[in-house]
Parts: C-alpha cells; structure tokens; sequence
C-alpha cells in the first residue's frame, strides 16, 4: 500500500480530530507534543482510535474530508462499525 493515512484522534475532552499523514508514528507524537493542529493543542493528550492506509494522498484525504462531514452520531457509528471489523 502506499503511505498516506486517514486517522482519527479522541482528544482529552472527548472530540473527536480527523487528519492526514504519511507518516502516522511522527504525526502522532507532534500532537501530543502541542506541536500539531491548532485544534489538538489545547486538547492534549490524544489518543489514536483509527487509521487506515491508502494508496494515494487524494483517497487518504477524500476519507478524512468525509468524516469531517459526519454528525458526531455518526462518526460514532463509523467508528463502532470500523473496531467491530
């Protein structure tokens, strides 16, 4: 697969942050160090729930733009559906 990642963070306050990377053990480590996104930085720490690669930056970044889109139900729900696999 290629390295271009969708992820999705729970933040201290129980939100929810969707991201791309292609590098997802740096990523990771820059938000918790409060060098990531300005949405991450008062929210730390945070916990990685899901990743998944894709082949492209463009799919990767198609995935997370989709998320973003979701109601906070939903994105329990398409988390809830993703561990169950």
């Amino acid at each position: 697969m290629g390295e271009h990642f969708f992820y999705v963070l729970e933040c201290r306050d129980k939100s929810f942050y969707g991201g791309y990377t292609n590098n997802m053990e740096r990523r990771l480590a820059v938000h918790n160090e409060g060098k990531g996104a300005k949405y991450t930085r008062a929210r730390r720490p945070v916990v990685l729930l899901y990743k998944e690669e894709f082949e492209t930056k463009s799919e990767a970044m198609k995935a997370e733009y989709a998320f973003k889109k979701l109601t906070r139900k939903e994105k329990e729900r398409f988390l809830k559906e993703r561990k169950n696999e």
